[in-house]
């Protein structure tokens, strides 16, 4: 009978195997395909009922599809000269030969004669963005410089290829750069050379799987998948799921210790740490969904994205792993083997200095925690404005060099176009009114078809200042029926958008997680707690980028969705830290602990699991900080340095502060709130530490 067991045993960690072989097997087409989803184009950034998005929308469907617009600017600082203006007209003539543009091009000198430009457009890419690359990268090898004459290609066409091409590095780039800061994190955290290696191969088929889910998910849903979404999958895969390879590594070497065979240790690691695994992993894919609610299209397809990432790294972690380290036994942990009934050597850790500190003033430490959070808040003051499209990359490419050229020398005039679309049958009064309206330098009919026509308006006013703004205001109040686009519109509507999104999504991430965490702790102050610290960790790390992004980094504005993904992300995934320090603390207090002693043994226990998932988690999205678009690097860093903050201050200081400020409060209305009674202490050092 015990032979047959034993034999049964032995066999479940092949049987899991078998079966991620299978999955991977069904998974690995679809994941393959998923890069062929992938899309970047304007709409898939936009809000979803925005005016702007309806302009994109329809200009689709007109003749020859959505156009492809350049700018070919022709600048010498001290004048053009008859050579400098034949050259031009030779590249122009050049690529108009070579393709179809959709009218003869006109240049167009500046009154100072220092600056040439040509504008131009084409049908031929449509909505292929590979097309349009191609386009935008054959134009820029027959417009170059010559002589001292600067030659820059701009305008909406290009400035979608060089924004495109960052995205492109959020596949490969960013994914092998994640892989080699985990690997390079984890074998310091295990000090093993070939125990890092584990969780690294479960976290990359953890990712392949997510590629696959996703690929479906577009599939049956129309799910948008675009270069962030997808980069921030690969990234919550990593990092979220050697967050959860840590915490039951760290509790398997525990119970390895206490029982001999891998595999009933295995099966206590996972009771043990399993529901603090799955709490956590349930309030990430909890406000992560929460996305859905949001207009903006980048941030909802964000949303189920992000959950699969982290659910596909969940059932990696809790079947895949636990199945691996079991066949490989004890050796795995080499040269640390945890010998069956050894202790552990006991050295004073940084933990407990600090959890004996916390404990000894536990109000003083809370308060000055506090103000410090609050002083860090105040920064949020000094973040600048909503930045604008040409500030949008960290190194200036060539749309935004020719972008700034034109506004030096065409002061009187945007060189960015606004699109009106407008009912066909409306169309003459339409441009009429549109001309009449104050700010609009010049209006012109485009295209016509599928019922609408396209009217090309130029504002007299620099692209996206507050003027041209006014003027775009008074178009969508006077044209009734007709909608405004164009790219400094669509800035607008991201503003406007971001601020709706985050009056409806703040509020529901923080009612699921609030729910989640009061059915994990059975309690109502101590979830309340945890939300508050990780608000305040967000506030924090807002500020911190408010000294930073300007003043140190140079940044001319803030991209409009910060505020809502850095809640999103640090909200959802700060409280993964607090579940694992006070689900522990529950179990110290169900075994009999006062709660004092409950919170610094918690803290003692956990805190150097906590900081190495920290550490890997804010590694990882700070990977993001080397890609090259302001949002992404602001993004990075606001959720690196809240992550840090959350991991050494907020767990370590104030949530272990708290708790031994309130003692058995923190767990009201539950049982654990109430002082127990005589006798009862036995009974509940019996009772199961999941109950």
């Amino acid at each position: 009978m015990g032979a047959g067991k034993t034999k049964g045993k032995r066999a479940v960690p092949w049987v899991v195997l078998a079966l991620w072989v299978g999955v991977l097997a069904l998974a690995s087409p679809f994941a393959a395909k998923l890069a062929d989803v992938q899309r970047d184009r304007v709409t898939d950034y936009l809000p979803a009922n925005a005016d702007s998005t309806q302009v994109a929308k329809i200009q689709e469907k007109l003749p020859g599809g959505e156009s492809t617009e350049l700018v070919l600017v022709y600048h010498r600082d001290g004048g053009l000269t008859a050579a400098d203006r034949e050259i031009a007209r030779e590249q122009v003539t050049r690529v108009a030969g070579e393709h179809a543009l959709t009218a003869p091009p006109q240049g167009v000198p500046s009154e100072d004669g220092t600056t040439l430009m040509y504008p131009i457009a084409t049908n031929e890419p449509g909505t292929d963005e590979k097309k349009r690359d191609a386009f935008v990268d054959a134009v820029r090898d027959v417009a170059h410089s010559e002589g001292g004459l600067t030659v820059e290609v701009g305008g909406t066409g290009a400035y979608a290829t060089d924004a495109s091409k960052i995205y492109d590095a959020l596949g490969g780039p960013l994914l092998y750069t994640t892989v080699a800061v985990v690997a390079v994190l984890l074998i310091l955290i295990y000090r093993s050379p070939v125990l890092w290696l584990v969780p690294l191969v479960v976290a990359g088929i953890a990712d392949y799987l997510s590629m696959g889910v996703a690929y479906g998910l577009n599939q049956a849903f129309g799910t948008t998948v675009s270069g962030q979404s997808s980069g921030i999958m690969t990234i919550l895969v990593f990092g979220a799921g050697t967050d959860y390879a840590l915490l039951l590594v760290s509790r398997y070497r525990e119970e390895l210790r206490r029982i001999e065979r891998p595999y009933d240790a295995m099966r206590a690691a996972l009771r043990g740490c399993g529901p603090a695994v799955l709490a956590s992993s349930g309030t990430v894919a909890a406000g992560l969904l929460c996305l859905l609610a949001a207009d903006l299209n980048s941030n909802r397809g964000m949303g189920p994205l992000g959950t699969v990432g982290v659910l596909c790294a969940l059932v990696a972690m809790l079947t895949l792993l636990p199945a691996l380290l079991v066949l490989l036994g004890r050796r795995v942990f080499w040269p640390l083997v945890p010998a069956h009934g050894s202790t552990p050597v006991t050295r004073r850790s940084l933990f407990a200095a600090m959890g004996t500190s916390a404990g000894r003033r536990p109000r003083t430490v809370l308060a000055a925690g506090a103000v410090l959070l609050g002083a860090l808040a105040l920064g949020t003051l000094n973040l600048p404005g909503t930045v604008k499209q040409q500030d949008s990359f960290v190194d200036r490419p060539e749309s935004v060099a020719a972008l700034e050229t034109l506004a030096e020398a065409y002061p009187e005039g945007s060189a960015q176009p606004i699109d009106v679309l407008t009912p066909a049958g409306r169309a003459d009064a339409t441009l009429a009114a549109i001309r009449d309206t104050d700010g609009v330098a010049d209006a012109r009919e485009g295209r016509t078809g599928h019922g609408w026509t396209e009217i090309s308006v130029t504002a007299s006013a620099p692209p996206q200042s507050a003027a041209e703004t006014a003027t775009i205001e008074r178009l969508r109040e006077t044209l009734d029926g007709s909608y405004v686009g164009g790219a400094s519109a669509q800035q607008i509507d991201l503003e406007d958008t971001n601020a709706r999104d985050r009056a409806i999504v703040v509020p529901l991430v923080l009612g699921s997680v609030l729910l989640i965490l009061v059915l994990l702790l059975r309690s109502l102050v101590a979830p309340l707690l945890l939300v508050a610290a990780v608000v305040a960790v967000w506030g924090a790390a807002l500020g911190l980028g408010g000294l930073v992004f300007g003043p140190v980094l140079g940044f001319e504005g803030t991209d409009p969705g910060l505020g809502l993904l850095s809640f999103v992300f640090l909200v959802a995934l700060g409280v993964d830290y607090g579940i694992f320090l006070m689900h522990r603390m529950r179990e110290e207090s169900l075994r009999g602990a006062e709660p004092a002693a409950a919170a610094l043994t918690a803290l003692r226990t956990t805190g150097g699991v906590i900081a190495s998932a920290g550490l890997v988690l804010a590694a990882t999205f700070a990977v993001l900080m080397n890609m090259g678009l302001v949002q992404l690097v602001e993004l990075g860093f606001v959720i690196a340095v809240g992550v840090l903050l959350d991991t050494f201050l907020v767990r370590t200081y104030l949530v272990t502060s708290a708790s031994v400020a309130l003692g058995r409060k923190v767990w009201w209305p539950g049982r654990l709130s109430r002082a127990p009674e005589a006798g009862q202490d036995r009974a509940r050092e019996r009772e199961p530490v999941g109950s």
